[in-house]
């Protein structure tokens, strides 16, 4: 390939990818801009509705920024983060075999929104060790339209893809869903030998603030909704 041909090919790049790119950025900082909207709504909704339950269940909404945001939901913590950089998939995954992937290549790339469930009592007490894990994440391309992949009913099949346009009912119904599976997800005793050992720091100086590693499922595979013991 000569230096034109170089040159040409840098352009159509450009003109093409790159830009699509960018459309694919701006569509997934809309959603999460939309996400934002619905978590305050909901935080809203439900704390109208718990008026007279005990204030800790109550739900708490919080801006984390341009690329992020959090509803705590009693002990639990719901963080929304979104990826600044946007992706394709490898060759060997499903949606290459879709007939919307098929008839526009560039339908292929998308904004990823992470969805992560930690104890809220990890961000309080500052336990920076502590696990989260992620319940799901969303997929959002050019034309607006998504897929999600996740835990039980947030995995949603991807050869919808190019039949599910983002909107405001769909998307109420995703968080709904990961807000749900959270609730269900219980913190588990860790197996014995998961803990059975401890350092001096973690039990004369910092017990007081319950700093000890935790996570839902610490010591357990979190592969699948069926839990095992790691080996």
């Amino acid at each position: 390939m000569n230096q034109e041909e170089l040159k040409s090919n840098i352009l159509k790049s450009l003109k093409d990818k790159s830009t699509v790119k960018q459309l694919v950025h701006d569509n997934t900082l809309k959603v999460l801009a939309d996400i934002k909207e619905i978590l305050h709504e909901l935080e809203r909704e439900f704390n109208k509705k718990l008026q007279d339950a005990d204030e800790r269940v109550h739900l708490e909404y919080k801006d984390n920024g341009k690329y992020g945001a959090q509803l705590k939901i009693a002990g639990d913590l719901l963080i929304f983060a979104m990826h600044s950089n946007i992706f394709e998939f490898d060759r060997s995954h499903g949606v290459w075999k879709t007939s919307y992937v098929k008839a526009d290549r560039m339908a292929s790339y998308c904004g990823i929104i992470n969805v992560y469930n930690f104890l809220s009592d990890s961000i309080k007490y500052n336990r920076n060790q502590d696990l989260g894990y992620l319940v799901g994440r969303l997929f959002i391309n050019k034309d607006l339209n998504y897929f999600t992949e996740g835990k039980r009913q947030l995995g949603f099949f991807f050869n919808n893809f190019g039949n599910e346009m983002m909107n405001e009912s769909s998307l109420t119904h995703i968080i709904n869903l990961a807000i749900n599976y959270t609730l269900e997800f219980d913190l588990l005793v860790p197996p014995y030998d998961t803990v059975k050992i401890a350092s001096v720091e973690q039990i004369s100086d910092r017990i007081q603030l319950s700093k000890l590693r935790t996570g839902k499922r610490l010591g357990f595979q979190f592969n699948s909704d069926d839990v095992s013991t790691s080996g």
